[in-house]
């Protein structure tokens, strides 16, 4: 790497790996991250670095060279999550202290190789534009910090933005992204069954809302299946919920699932065949009789959350030739396989060109191979060091040279905003 010719490097190295045990020791949850915020804030007074708060818990701050020329965006996510940490052979020194909160998707990896990439600007000085830092609060629920952020105006001026990930879905220290869709948008919907209470002893009185759940669910998949490919959705059902009584058929059943897809088509149909199932459900369970006017029924309430995450195509291939040309020995995938998991960083990509980077974790030897979100969840510390500087490196170029990055904005279209779908019949 770049840094490892010099002196300096590995006194910053240490350093960022102590910034994210810190950041580690003490994680917070969404808009939450009061405590998070202040550290940053410090941290940043430290370097001399102007900031200032943003999206309530967030940070926003600003290097700027000595020449005029364009903005790059550089974030990252600050939140944790509500996971308690289990102890391992690595983390005794950095472990939770805030019960039931945990970093278990990376945030305080990526919040120090931001500070990393700051305090390498910050020192070296000569060159063109702008470096607009942000910390941005609350990516794990949304509808995200990053609407906060935009609504607040922490893009004013900025030409283009990039974002790093850790996963552990492919090996430490490898890079992955491609052009284009490369992350899915994230649905949530919530339907309650409207069935007739009453004794089990006597069904032909009642309406059976968990006999309509079950059968609700059983019709779902097939009809999606006999219309969508698998590798365009996933969906599923993540709470079911209803009645208190052994021998009471309740009143209603509540579902609570969500589906992600790669395009608004995908969308548009799953939105459509959940009402249409529903709408034969209560069909189905329809009987004669004034007793049973207004039964069965149903409510349904679909949330759009983040859009899908769209890689701005002549910018992805600038940086994977940047990449390719400064870190030989580095492993680049530059066409990964897209994801269906979801980042609100793809809000930030609807306003400007940018990339979304995949940075690997993945280190069998040291037994870090745990998924996201694991309650052993870890990161293999020297990757850290190689997302500064791909950070540092990648922000440099665009600075020095943005017509590499910035040309294909002319066919760049930005996904329309989605109305939520809400359905009382």
């Amino acid at each position: 790497m770049l840094l490892r010719e010099n002196p300096s490097a590995e006194a910053l190295e240490t350093w960022i790996i102590q910034l994210r045990r810190e950041f580690h020791r003490y994680p917070e949850l969404s808009f939450k991250e009061y405590e998070t915020q202040k550290r940053i804030l410090k941290i940043l007074g430290e370097l001399g670095i102007e900031a200032r708060k943003i999206a309530d818990t967030g940070v926003l701050a600003s290097i700027k060279g000595t020449l005029p020329g364009p903005c790059i965006a550089l974030r990252t996510d600050t939140d944790g999550l509500q996971v308690q940490e289990e102890l391992t052979e690595r983390n005794s020194d950095y472990i939770s202290r805030n019960t039931g909160v945990m970093h278990a998707c990376g945030h305080d990896g990526h919040m120090a190789m931001l500070l990393g990439a700051a305090r390498l600007f910050q020192e070296n000085r000569n060159f063109p534009g702008e470096v607009r830092l942000i910390f941005q609060p609350a990516e794990e629920i949304p509808p995200g910090g990053s609407a906060r952020v935009i609504a607040e105006g922490g893009l004013e001026g900025v030409d283009a933005i990039i974002g790093m990930h850790i996963f552990t879905n492919h090996e430490s220290g490898s890079v992955g992204f491609r052009p284009g869709p490369f992350m899915a948008s994230t649905n949530r919907f919530e339907i309650v069954l409207k069935g007739k209470g009453g004794h089990i002893s006597l069904p032909q009185k009642c309406i059976d809302s968990v006999r309509m759940a079950t059968d609700f669910i059983s019709d779902l998949y097939p009809a999606l299946e006999r219309q969508l490919d698998p590798d365009k959705y996933i969906i599923g059902v993540g709470r079911i919920q209803g009645g208190a009584q052994f021998n009471r058929f309740p009143d209603t059943v509540e579902i609570l699932g969500s589906y992600r897809t790669f395009d608004r088509e995908t969308t548009d149909i799953i939105d459509r065949t959940i009402k249409e199932c529903l709408d034969e459900i209560v069909k189905r369970y329809e009987k004669p009789g004034e007793e049973f006017s207004g039964y069965p029924d149903y409510e349904l309430d679909v949330l759009h959350g983040y859009h899908v995450l769209v890689n701005d195509p002549a910018f992805t291939a600038a940086v994977n030739s940047k990449l390719q040309e400064s870190f030989p020995e580095l492993t680049v995938y530059p066409e990964i396989e897209k994801t269906f998991a979801a980042e609100d960083f793809a809000n930030y990509l609807q306003k400007l060109p940018g990339i979304f980077i995949s940075l690997g974790t993945r280190n069998p030897e040291k037994r870090i191979v745990e998924i996201n979100h694991s309650c052993t969840f870890d990161i293999d510390e020297p990757i850290l060091i190689t997302g500064t500087e791909i950070f540092y490196t990648l922000s440099l170029d665009f600075l020095n040279n943005p017509e590499k990055y910035l040309n294909s904005r002319n066919y760049f279209n930005p996904e329309p905003l989605r109305k939520s779908l809400k359905t009382d019949r």
